[in-house]
């Protein structure tokens, strides 16, 4: 069977997806989705779609959801890309923006698609270290030959760069791309699209599987000047003029103009986050800086491996990165408070302390 392989297929290591599963009786905290549902509007606007206009392609170059992103970030329409999922959006940019022959730029602990995708493309890269607190070394990521893509906050750490290392990095690689990955930036990030009136080499990729509970639909989407939109677009339409279905394109619409929704949820995840964060540390672990919707958590006596194991032998899923840097962290994404409180207290009995702290929850 490889013998019908192509050298593509060969060289590549497939992106491996957290673990899913069936039933009411998991707690699942691995994948980072939003606990809460989308906005109502989000479902009325699914049930008037599902018409007979299920029979037409959706529009290529999705204007109603453009524009009304668009008005979001206080850009122009033709600054948006459409994509299914952001990470289409990537993948389109890596094609888009790197050429094999010169090296990107990315840090070694980040979304691991990113080595995947470098090697799917036949694109050299280098992976630059962490400091040892695990924030980025933004000097390291200027100068590059071939570009930068980095996530702000960073997964699975969580931290973020602040405005002013993005600037030094995108102004340390003029004439190359970087790309920011704000897949997380709503639970407390500062964006970087107000940089792209100063710098035509910044894209920024963003997601609706995340704040805007919209995982099932595939939402991605990219900021960037003209030309680069115009680079995505000949990219898709390459491959497929209609990536994004009917429904995926009404739903996103209805989200971005639900704002009232979209911040109470928000806010809802940050509560929760930093409560959660307070209860990790009465109990002995490690919590790196988050302001995404998860925590980077280490026990200093208890492996990563085990708890991970102990946890879902509770039907509980959290992730465990085998990498060396991260095999003795766990990230846990930022359920409900009710999700929140059963996780804790299975974890109080695994660690062997039980503490009042959980009825926080």
């Amino acid at each position: 069977m490889n013998a019908l392989w192509s050298d593509m297929v060969k060289r590549t290591e497939p992106y491996t997806p957290g673990e899913q599963v069936n039933g009411e009786e998991w707690i699942k905290l691995n994948t980072n989705e939003n606990p809460y549902p989308p906005s109502p509007r989000v479902f009325e606007a699914l049930q008037q779609e599902l018409t007979s206009n299920l029979r037409k392609y959706p529009e290529s170059n999705p204007e109603e959801l453009r524009n009304a992103l668009a008005e979001l970030h206080q850009v122009s329409a033709d600054q948006v890309f459409i994509g299914n999922g952001s990470d289409e959006v990537l993948a389109f940019s890596f094609m888009a923006f790197f050429s094999p022959e010169k090296p990107i730029l990315f840090p070694a602990i980040t979304y691991s698609f990113y080595p995947t995708y470098a090697a799917l493309f036949d694109i050299s890269h280098a992976a630059i270290p962490l400091q040892e607190d695990f924030n980025l070394d933004e000097k390291a990521f200027c100068n590059s030959e071939g570009g930068v893509i980095f996530p702000n906050p960073n997964a699975p750490t969580g931290i973020s760069l602040s405005i002013d290392g993005v600037a030094n990095i995108v102004s340390g690689n003029r004439g190359r791309t970087v790309i920011i990955d704000e897949a997380y930036i709503d639970f407390g990030g500062v964006t970087a699209i107000p940089l792209l009136e100063r710098f035509d080499n910044l894209l920024i990729i963003r997601t609706m599987s995340k704040s805007r509970s919209l995982a099932g639909l595939r939402i991605g989407y990219a900021i960037g000047s003209k030309n680069m939109i115009e680079a995505l677009n000949r990219i898709k339409n390459s491959f497929n003029s209609y990536t994004i279905d009917r429904l995926a394109l009404a739903a996103g619409v209805a989200s971005v103009n639900d704002k009232d929704y979209f911040n109470d949820m928000i806010q809802s995840i940050i509560q929760t986050r930093e409560q959660a964060k307070k209860v990790f540390e009465s109990v002995g672990f490690t919590v790196l800086p988050s302001v995404a919707n998860f925590l980077f958590v280490h026990h200093p006596e208890i492996p990563a491996k085990q708890l991970h194991k102990s946890l879902k032998d509770k039907q509980i899923l959290v992730r465990h990165f085998s990498k060396p840097e991260t095999e003795e962290w766990l990230r846990v994404t930022i359920g409900s408070d009710d999700e929140m409180k059963q996780f804790f207290e299975k974890l109080f009995e695994l660690v062997g302390v039980w503490t009042d702290k959980s009825s926080a929850y």
